[in-house]
């Protein structure tokens, strides 16, 4: 008896086991957002020149692979709108009348953020953990994708200890080419218990002197049905905010 108390003694005293890679992914995408939800982003493409567009969009996500995004300006692009499921893409717009498939890679405002990103869906749905470092203040995880039709072929994601959010993601494909570096900043109380970076930066070494910025708003809790989701319901999107 003396034996087995000082063996639960000693197990006690262990220090709580370190969270592995992919319970540290599955932290960051629902503290990123919650599974579904409702928000408000404004992309900002600024040219070398310093000259901007600025595009605002709508979207919705409903469990880790279905998103719609609604362009509500420009005017040029009002009424256009862009579905996800898993990996197939398509974009709807009034004058044609009918979804036109896109790809990840694609991007239907003509910035550095592509299709990938503008309709992100869980990271943990796309990548697994392949190694995770620790470092002082942060987590350094490599994921690597499941599957050929994800956007990049690895990530390179630095994890901030205490918050459980990305602080910079490098992307690359399958070469080991760096396509991109995204720099998530500004940290905000969204309520519902939701806070997460407001702002994500990125540029690419492949598109040098140029920058594109998106800023989240309204970002809260939310259920939609499932016809929401679907190539049919696109050209109605416009009428959920009516």
């Amino acid at each position: 008896m003396k034996k087995l108390l000082g063996l639960m003694l000693c197990l006690l005293a262990l220090p709580a086991a370190a969270l592995d890679g992919n319970q540290i992914l599955q932290k960051v995408d629902r503290n990123l957002e919650p599974e579904s939800y409702e928000a408000y982003r404004k992309l900002i493409d600024i040219q070398p020149d310093g000259s901007k567009k600025e595009y605002v969009l709508y979207s919705m996500k409903k469990g880790r692979d279905r998103v719609v995004a609604l362009f509500l300006s420009p005017a040029s692009d009002k009424g256009r709108a862009t579905l996800r499921l898993a990996e197939n893409m398509w974009l709807y717009m009034p004058d044609v009348g009918r979804p036109i498939r896109v790809t990840s890679l694609q991007s239907v405002t003509g910035s550095i953020f592509n299709n990938a990103d503008i309709l992100r869906i869980d990271y943990t749905a796309e990548y697994n953990v392949e190694t995770t470092e620790e470092h002082k203040d942060a987590y350094l995880l490599s994921l690597k994708a499941k599957t050929g039709e994800v956007a990049y072929d690895k990530l390179k994601m630095w994890v901030d200890k205490q918050l459980l959010l990305p602080v910079t993601i490098e992307a690359y494909a399958a070469s080991g080419l760096l396509l991109k570096t995204l720099r998530f900043k500004d940290i905000k109380d969204f309520g519902g218990g939701i806070k997460r970076p407001a702002t994500i930066e990125t540029d690419s070494p492949l598109q040098k002197g140029y920058k594109s910025v998106m800023l989240w708003s309204g970002l809260k809790k939310a259920s939609f049905p499932d016809e929401i989701f679907t190539l049919n319901y696109l050209p109605r999107v416009q009428e959920l905010r009516k």
